[in-house]
Order: C-alpha cells, then structure tokens, then sequence
C-alpha cells in the first residue's frame, strides 16, 4: 500500500492507513505501508515553520515502513536540512542514487531493504529519486541513477523473492524501466498519475495514486511457494468527510500552534504600503524584481507578477505574511539568453492567455501568471482595445537589444521549464540559486529596506 501523501489529506490517511493495517493483521495477513516522496511541501505553513520535521512526526504516527524522497524534500530544503529531516524517522528511507559530492551516501538513507514476510518471503526494495541534476548539484547533492539502477537490482533479485521500486522518477520513467527490467511492483510518484487500475507493462505492475492524498493505493500479492502468482492494484478514494483519530487530530494542532507562533515572528517594518496588481504595473511587483536582479547581480531581472499573491500594508511584516504571499517552492536562476531571445520572450509574455494563466505546476501555487514585469529593461507595452497587447519598444539604457548579443537575466526557475518561454528554456547556461527561494529574495529586501 501506498500511504500518507501530505497535509492535504494526511490526517484522513494515516488514520485509515492504521485502520486497514489492523484489519489485515487480524486476517494474519502481512501488510507493508510506503510513502513516495514529496511529503514535504514548503507551501504548507507546517512544513515551512518546522523544516519538515513535522511531517516526519505526522509520518511517525502513521504506519508507514518505508519511504523514498521526492523533490520536494530532495531539492527545496538545504543540504543540511535534509542531512537532519529524517533524524526522528521511524521508518526506513530508501533512495539508491543520492550521495554526497563525494560520492559517500548519506546517512539517513540507504539504498534498499530487505522485508521478511511471515511466510519467510523476502520482499526486496529499491528507491529512486528523480534526478534534477542542476539542483542537486548547487545544493552539494551527487546523483547517479541508471548506474544504481544497473548495479543494485540484480544484487537485490539474487537475494529477495520479490522485487518492489519505489520511484520518484515519474509514470514516463517507470514505463521504460519496467519494459527493460525484471521488477515485480513499481510503486511510482512525481507525475500525479491516478491509475486505477493499475496497469502492467511486461510483467511489472505499475501504480500511482495522482497527488494531494486524494487516494489511498493498494497492491495485493498472491504469493505460492515464495513466488508471485497474482498481483493487482487499486484506489481507495478518501472521503473528504472521513474522521481523522483523536491522536492525529491532537499531533496535527500541536504543530499548528507551533508553526502560528514561528509565522507571528516579524521581520521587517515597511513605511509605505507594498501594492500588487497582475493586471497592470504596480511598486510590489516593481520592488521585487528589482531586487531579484541586485540579489542575482545581473544586468536584466523579469518575473510575472502573479508570484506575488497579496499586497502588503504599511508596517510590521512577519514570516506569516512572507509565505502567505509568496508560498512558491521556487528558486532564482541566472540564465544567458541572447538578445533576440529576450525580445521574442517578453512578447510571448504579453498575451491574454499568458496574462491570465492559471498555472498548474513548475513550483508556482498562485492564481494567474500576471503581467511580466522588468528591471534593467524599459519595455513599453499598450493594451489593445481587443483587450491583448502591443509591445511598442524593448530598450535597455536607452538602447535596443543588440539581436545576438547574450546577456545575464535573473529568473524565477518556474521560466527555465516546460514550454513556457522556450527561448529561456534552450538557454546552456543556467545556473539555480540554491537554496534560497525567491520569498528569501523578498525578506533580504524588505529587511534592506527596513535597515536603510
């Protein structure tokens, strides 16, 4: 069984998770209990006010054996962060291809287990995370995927009955490695596929149960003489209205009030109000991208507005009020984008379409992607009466973009993925600002300012 997923429906799945795990216990039947990264959102005010550790606890009071990370805990909290997430954990962290830069594995993770059934039937387990190379590496992170892949499974099958992969690695990934490998289950993750049924590719069943906790996944073996004569998997959807325990309950408000009293904390004093708007240019938006070029030290700063979700009024602003309007797990990212580029991009950012984008995804949790708004860039832009827009000139220090000139341009990561801004996209030379996020820009900011 697939467990836990995150707040969203944690409380309702752990206690479900303990229900069914009682209730196969009684059967004399064995039942294992796994978790597949990415627990640990940051736009939860819990996991943000706790560095996860209060995830881990709410994982604890759950019946969950085993876990792989996703790149939620992978590549959103700091190296020594995650070095210390997993300190409390009561249950096994599996992930075969993360290791320090040397090359020596972590501590707090290996890269299988071994699981002895009642019957004697050893179930072996390997974990995988999905390799964001740039990432990992900014943040002091080695990842060696295939490799690991390649050297751990047949290690594993000599030793195991059955063989289960707890991926991270995405449905697309899991799809190869089950047509090009002899791997009985693959537990998958990352890529929010629902399956139900789950599906099976060349002997190996495959199973996702989508994201937010929605589903609670389960796999049932048949297993004879130590080998596999049945397997299938399904959903259990958890009901909205479905009780949580008293103890979960009792876990859960201890961490709220923890993380209201971290959030209550202030961090800045403004004296004008901060104004957003993703329609039209406004000084927060102004303010911020400003700030993420000098942060980034580069000649040209964009970002669409709609990063910032709420303005800010005159005064004391806290930590509460930094993740309220500024929840995104995402990064800065220095790119080099030749001139021509630059223009094409800003005006593939001034449509309606992309104005009033409602983005699913990338790290960014707002509502619309808002208007693109500059620093070190004068751009002109009218709105049509059609309600679309023109862009009249681009111009930087009073001059034209030289068309094959490159030049350094700070970013939120969301711009640097998918099919966005392909002109950003292709760019070679990216580097992620790790591992700050873009509302760490904003504190720097708004305590410069408070300072000055």
């Amino acid at each position: 069984m697939t467990c836990i997923a995150n707040f969203h429906n944690g409380r309702r799945l752990s206690t479900i998770s303990r229900q069914k795990k009682v209730l196969h216990e009684d059967r004399n039947e064995d039942v294992l209990f796994f978790d597949l990264g990415d627990h640990a959102d940051r736009v939860h005010a819990i996991t943000e006010a706790t560095s996860g550790q209060g995830n881990i606890e709410l994982l604890n009071a759950s019946p969950v054996n085993y876990v792989t990370i996703g790149n939620n805990e992978g590549i959103t909290f700091s190296k020594d962060s995650l070095d210390h997430l997993y300190d409390q954990a009561k249950f096994d962290v599996i992930v075969a291809n993360l290791f320090n830069e040397n090359y020596v594995r972590p501590s707090w993770c290996v890269p299988s287990r071994i699981h002895t059934l009642q019957s004697g039937t050893t179930i072996g387990m390997l974990g995988l995370t999905a390799a964001f190379y740039p990432f990992y590496t900014e943040l002091g992170w080695s990842l060696k995927t295939q490799s690991r892949l390649e050297r751990e499974l047949p290690v594993l099958k000599q030793q195991c009955d059955v063989v289960v992969l707890l991926s991270h690695l995405g449905y697309f990934m899991d799809e190869r490695i089950a047509a090009d490998y002899d791997i009985d289950v693959i537990l998958g993750a990352h890529t929010h596929h629902r399956l139900d049924p789950a599906i099976e590719i060349e002997g190996t069943l495959i199973a996702q149960t989508g994201k937010l906790g929605t589903d609670l996944g389960k796999i049932t073996l048949q297993i004879d003489q130590r080998q596999v004569t049945s397997k299938e998997g399904t959903l259990q959807s958890i009901d909205a209205a479905a009780e949580s325990s008293l103890a979960t309950e009792a876990v859960l408000e201890r961490l709220q009030q923890s993380a209201d009293a971290s959030f209550r904390e202030g961090v800045a004093v403004l004296d004008r109000p901060l104004d957003i708007s993703w329609t039209e240019p406004s000084t927060f938006a102004s303010f911020l991208v400003e700030h993420l070029r000098q942060w980034c030290n580069t000649e040209i700063s964009m970002m669409h507005s709609g990063i910032i979700l709420a303005s800010l009024r005159e005064g004391a602003v806290t930590k509460g009020d930094l993740h309220r309007i500024c929840p995104h797990p995402i990064n800065p990212c220095i790119v080099e984008v030749k001139g021509s580029n630059i223009k094409t991009a800003i005006e593939r950012s001034f449509t309606s379409k992309m104005v009033h984008l409602p983005l699913k995804g990338y790290g960014f949790r707002g509502v619309k992607l808002g208007i693109m708004v500059f620093a070190g860039l004068n751009v002109e832009v009218v709105e049509t009466t059609e309600g679309e827009y023109d862009v009249l000139s681009i111009l930087k220090e009073g001059s034209p973009l030289i068309e094959d000139k490159w030049y350094t341009i700070a970013v939120p990561d969301m711009l640097t993925f998918g099919n966005l801004y392909p002109e950003i996209v292709q760019s070679t030379s990216k580097r992620y600002m790790m591992p700050e996020l873009i509302r760490d820009v904003l504190l720097w900011a708004l305590m410069k300012n408070t300072e000055s």
